[in-house]
């Protein structure tokens, strides 16, 4: 239905209250901070919806186009008329993309509670034109100056005449018809025309300058012959000494009616930059996934036994990051990446202690056990959430203090949304298509124009967010050389993809017929400029659901686990691909990695097979272990060297004395003592077979073993101390929560309850009622005041003739409301009747009621 079939509206609040409850519906969702908390009736949601943090919150985001049609209205007569408007926005000319454009937006915008009136008389809320209107302060983005009736406002009656004279005009009166009448002629096409084909070609070029903005300019006090011919005519109005403005009228002129020189209707499209096969992209993604889950595994066994400190501040300090970033091999950019993807998953946290450090949770063992598909997704289902930003670190906070990888600072409410739409751009293209980088981002800017740069030459967060994802998404396995995977599209709930020409990733046509409907039909908002293809942001029910949907994609790119290993003679193990976790295991203890890559190598060296026998094998253990999983036999000189440190090993033992090491070799103690380089660890002799160390037994062990000797520690039993790998472990720590960007959009439970209780209480709010006679209401909207007898009599005789009472209530947290009873039982200092505010039965003690008042019969 049109909106001119209502009367129309006289505040926002009115034309709030024409809304059904679908419409007030959309409000509340696009604007979820109006319902936080739920206004008690029209009139406060209208307030709210009013404020100036509202309001700039609802133009952060607006569309390029949508935020244009809002900077029009705001030069534009207050009210104007929706031919005014389409004026301003299409020119003279006409533009057809933004005619057609026009009332879908226009829609969106009196949805958002930004506009509101009928097609003849449109309103931008105050809040807004007060943002957008221009003043020197704040200049219009649409270039515009003042109008001439407020460039004039100070200027002398006498001066006003003489301009009116110049330009051709007969004098008048009074100052407000010469306004009117100057006004009325820099409105008019032809008349200006003639006026200023007499312009000096000086004074022509001077009014191109400013055409388009900025408006304003300086003068000498003597100014020159072709600008004194402007100033004459009134073409240009001093604003004060010295300044000079081009009015509004003359600026609208110059442009023959556009209020913006370039008007953007509709989003530009984003391009691919290259084409690749379906198969390839998945199995490109698939590999990079495979790397994923590889470099997290190596961090966190890096980090095992005890990672990093955790700076006074909180995060890792620059070295252990420059740290971390060799042992993972890459950079320390790429290398914060994964720290920071670890935590987010919930996988790495401190572990509280007196000495705080980092180290893996108990939640990472369980994510081991898990296949490697399930891991994959949990990575990623972390990604797509988290509003910490691991592309800050190393920047500077607002403080300008450095931003450390797992420090504080690193949030960024933005960075959920910016990723979803990044990855939605690229659900939009064909099959295979990689975008082309430039091109997401001029969407993104279209999308949100407002959230630009904060500083000149820097780009704006959300650019950078999405250069971020593109490349976070690509070492992640979402998407494959650019292009989203299968396996992408299923964790964003997408559709499957068809290969051959883009459905809906740029610009839709707006021919169709949506594009025909008038001014003011509804329409849904921006339906124009939404992608077909493009998935809404899922709910945690259904993003559960989206993520095992691409872990079961996934699973079948990914290479089987292996049982086996190719032992070579040159003490060298090859892995031809991932392994079976207890292998891999038992491998890491047992031998070193020397390289990686398709295939990894790893290499025995005394040193690791010590560190297997320190963990409680033995070298027949060794032996049947690779025979078991070897695919070759067992080189010689393997055996050897495992027989060779198993035979030395344990023959020295060391215990805390502060530390002891004993033998049953004397001649071998006495080895050690003549070792010059025993003497930092200050031995002596307690018994032949005896020494003893002040150092702790962890030091003695690693100077021993450095001098070339393979002890093995021991109890206070006697027994061979077992030392274990991967043992420390922080307390169960829950993964960081994302820090919400505002209020989180309101469920249909919620919206519905809300809108219940905001129209109840309008109910109340605004149901007539009798004006005289006891209980009388106040005036002002204030709550009713009566004695305890009059409440009470008023009560039992609405109880007798079955009305309807206005009463003010304060609850027992002394807030007050106003609500519409039909009381039904009255006894015992209570009253029980239909609240029609709530919609059912309740009970109130009468001393909490403020006072009533009857209402209205009709």
């Amino acid at each position: 239905m049109s909106q001119a079939a209502h009367p129309a509206p006289r505040s926002l609040a009115e034309a709030l209250r024409a809304r059904d409850d679908a419409s007030l519906a959309a409000l509340l969702r696009s604007r979820p901070d109006l319902i936080t908390p739920v206004p008690t009736d029209l009139t406060q949601l209208a307030t709210r919806a009013g404020t100036r943090a509202s309001v700039l919150r609802a133009l952060e985001r607006l569309d390029r186009f949508a935020l244009q049609t809002a900077e029009a209205l705001a030069v534009a007569p207050d009210p104007a008329s929706y031919d005014t408007l389409l004026a301003l926005m299409a020119g003279d000319a006409g533009d057809e993309a933004v005619a057609a454009a026009l009332p879908h937006t226009l829609a969106g915008l009196r949805e958002q509670a930004l506009v509101w009136g009928d097609d003849e008389r449109l309103r931008l809320v105050r809040t807004a034109r007060e943002l957008l209107a221009p003043s020197p302060q704040h200049p219009s983005p649409t270039g515009l100056g003042p109008g001439v009736q407020e460039a004039t406002s100070g200027m002398s009656p006498g001066r006003i005449q003489e301009i009116v004279t110049a330009a051709g005009l007969p004098s008048t009166h009074d100052s407000v018809s010469a306004v009117a009448a100057l006004t009325a002629l820099f409105e008019d096409r032809k008349k200006m025309a003639e006026l200023l084909a007499g312009a000096p070609e000086a004074a022509r070029e001077v009014l191109a300058r400013l055409m388009w903005g900025p408006p304003y300019g300086q003068v000498t006090p003597e100014p020159a012959a072709h600008l004194r011919w402007l100033l004459d005519r009134g073409l240009l109005l001093p604003t004060a000494p010295g300044t000079v403005v081009l009015p509004r009228e003359v600026a609208l002129h110059l442009r023959e009616g556009r209020a913006h020189r370039s008007p953007e209707p509709l989003p530009p499209a984003v391009e691919p930059a290259a084409t690749h096969g379906r198969q390839v992209v998945d199995a490109t993604a698939a590999g990079q996934a495979y790397t994923a889950l590889a470099t997290v595994e190596e961090l966190l066994k890096d980090w095992d036994e005890g990672g990093p400190a955790v700076l006074r501040a909180g995060g890792l300090s620059v070295r252990d990051l420059k740290r971390t970033a060799v042992a993972l091999d890459v950079s320390e950019p790429v290398a914060a990446f994964w720290v920071e993807l670890a935590y987010a998953a919930g996988l790495i946290a401190s572990d509280g202690e007196a000495d705080e450090r980092y180290a893996a949770t108990p939640a990472y063992d369980e994510w081991l056990e898990r296949p490697s598909a399930e891991r994959w997704a949990q990575l990623a289902e972390a990604w797509l959430a988290a509003t910490r930003t691991p592309g800050l670190v190393g920047g500077r906070d607002a403080k300008d203090r450095t931003l450390a990888a797992l420090g504080p600072g690193l949030d960024r409410s933005a960075a959920p949304e910016v990723r979803h739409r990044v990855l939605t751009l690229l659900a939009g293209l064909p099959a295979g298509a990689a975008p082309d980088t430039e091109s997401v981002l001029a969407r993104l800017r279209w999308e949100r124009p407002l959230r630009g740069p904060q500083r000149d030459g820097e780009e704006d967060l959300r650019s950078r967010l999405a250069r971020w994802t593109l490349s976070e998404a690509e070492a992640l396995g979402i998407t494959g050389r650019g292009a989203l995977s299968t396996q992408g599209r299923a964790l964003l709930g997408a559709p499957a993809a068809e290969a051959g020409p883009r459905a809906a990733s740029g610009a839709p046509g707006a021919a169709g017929p949506a594009a025909k409907a008038g001014p003011g039909d509804k329409l849904p908002v921006h339906h124009h400029h939404r992608p077909a293809a493009a998935p809404v942001p899922l709910s945690p029910a259904e993003q559960a659901v989206a993520t095992a949907a691409a872990a079961r994609l996934l699973a079948p790119l990914l290479p089987e686990p292996l049982d086996h290993v190719l032992l070579q003679a040159d003490l060298t193990a090859v892995a031809p691909g991932p392994l079976q976790r207890p292998l891999a295991d038992l491998l890491d203890v047992l031998a070193d990695v020397e390289s990686k890559g398709g295939a990894t190598v790893y290499r025995f060296t005394p040193a690791s097979v010590r560190r297997a026998l320190d963990a409680g094998r033995t070298a027949a253990d060794l032996h049947a272990f690779l025979a078991e999983h070897s695919r070759t036999p067992v080189p010689q000189p393997l055996a050897y060297l495992i027989d060779d440190v198993a035979r030395r090993h344990g023959h020295l033992r060391v215990g805390a004395a502060s530390a002891y090491v004993r033998c049953d070799d004397d001649a071998l103690l006495n080895e050690i003592l003549a070792d010059r380089r025993a003497a930092a660890l200050r031995l002596r002799r307690l018994a032949p077979t005896v020494l003893a160390a002040p150092c702790d037994p962890a030091t003695l062990l690693e100077g021993l073993r450095a001098m070339g000797f393979a002890p093995a520690a021991e109890s206070a039993e006697g027994d061979v101390l077992i030392t274990r790998a991967h043992a420390h472990r922080t307390p169960p720590r829950t993964a960081p929560e994302p820090v919400p960007d505002g209020p989180p959009p309101p469920d249909a439970t919620l919206l519905a309850a809300a809108i219940r209780a905001i129209r109840a209480g309008d109910l109340a709010a605004t149901a007539p009622r009798k004006a005289a006679g006891a209980g009388a209401p106040p005036a002002g909207g204030e709550l009713p005041r009566t004695s305890s007898a009059e409440t009470l009599a008023t009560m039992q005789a609405a109880v007798l003739t079955g009305g309807s009472l206005w009463i003010g209530y304060v609850n027992a947290e002394g807030t007050a409301s106003q609500r519409v009873i039909a009381p039904v039982k009255v006894e015992g200092g209570f009253v029980t009747a239909y609240d029609h505010t709530a919609d059912e039965v309740r009970t109130y003690p009468l001393h909490r009621i403020t006072g009533v008042a009857e209402l209205a019969e009709d």
